[in-house]
């Protein structure tokens, strides 16, 4: 398959070239599967290529068992990613999906291949071990690190919907948990991913009634601003009060194709770490979550795609650096 082919989603291209470049993790489990199929309908919509990682971690292995072993682990890797690509192409045809087995642990290796503007994309749980991508381990270490968006594949029904959303579940709804006039800057790419849906973008303020005596007021403010910049999009505006926040936001996942979060701010997360709301949000939303850094670059330009090779990258364990070797023997090249 050629390296200039793209996936065609049903999104506005124009619009959704805002998003930038899909990486999944894979590590063989179910989940992870799922993502990657998820993870290539979302990259069909983005008019993006999809890179897939294993992460095999022989870097540390090296340190406590033999090379054979070592060698071992890296075919495994190597195969399964060959059959998630496959898997993939055999749902999206257009698609250039690119493979990397890397030699880090798997936190390090999802965020390297996901550069300053890509998104990481990982399944709720997965296998245990090195190659782990189970929350709590990696998928979360991921989520509360990166200074990329982070997408956890999850929900009622796992089937991933295809770039129309006429295999699996499509709502036409994407559900964002916002504040304040802060939160602006990552409900741009809120507005992006309906967009690149056809969805509507449904913005939902979650207040304590201790918090908001008076009940929380619905954010109109945001919702003007984002109709504005984005006059084909469908937006409203919604506030709940109740007990707790993460509680509401689960509900308002109900019936979404995605539910977008920020993290930074004392509600989401503490420092670096993923606070209670959004560890509640991955943990029991019923559609994929995805995490957005307040510092996120703005969406309101094309991202610089941060060029993905177009072989298995399998480092080389003399230099460091990726090699070109799909075959796992001779280094040679694989188109995707």
């Amino acid at each position: 398959m050629s390296t200039e082919e793209r996936g065609v989603g049903s999104g506005n291209t124009a619009r959704s070239g805002r998003l930038g470049h899909v990486v999944a993790g894979v590590d063989g489990s179910p989940s992870a599967r799922t993502a990657a199929l998820w993870a290539a309908a979302e990259a069909a919509r983005r008019g993006r290529d999809l890179h897939l990682v294993h992460a095999a971690d022989t870097d540390r292995r090296a340190l406590f068992t033999d090379a054979e072993t070592v060698q071992e682990v890296r075919e495994a890797g190597r195969d399964l990613l060959i059959r998630t690509a496959d898997a993939v192409r055999e749902r999206f045809p257009g698609l250039v999906v690119t493979r990397e087995l890397g030699r880090q642990e798997p936190v390090a290796a999802l965020l390297a291949a996901a550069g300053r503007k890509g998104t990481i994309v990982v399944g709720h749980r997965g296998l245990g071990g090195f190659a782990t991508l189970m929350l709590g381990s990696v998928g979360l270490g991921v989520a509360g690190r990166a200074e990329v968006p982070v997408i956890v594949v999850r929900g009622d029904d796992e089937r991933p919907t295809d770039p129309t959303g006429r295999d699996g579940p499509a709502h036409g709804t994407v559900v964002a948990a916002v504040h304040d006039a802060s939160d602006l800057g990552w409900l741009r790419l809120a507005a992006a991913e309906a967009e690149a849906r056809g969805a509507a973008l449904r913005l939902v303020r979650a207040g304590s009634p201790f918090a908001h005596p008076g009940g929380a007021q619905a954010p109109d403010d945001l919702a003007a601003r984002i109709r504005a910049a984005h006059p084909g999009l469908a937006v409203t505006a919604h506030a709940e009060s109740g007990a707790g926040a993460a509680g509401i936001l689960i509900e308002a996942s109900r019936g979404a194709d995605l539910l977008v979060a920020g993290r930074g701010r004392r509600t989401l997360a503490l420092g670096r770490a993923l606070g209670r709301v959004a560890h509640a949000l991955i943990h029991h939303a019923h559609c994929p979550v995805e995490i957005v850094p307040h510092a996120f670059p703005d969406t309101g330009t094309d991202p610089d795609r941060a060029t993905a090779p177009d072989t298995d990258m399998d480092p080389d364990p003399d230099t460091g650096t990726g090699v070109a070797d799909a075959s796992g023997t001779d280094g040679s090249r694989d188109a995707g």
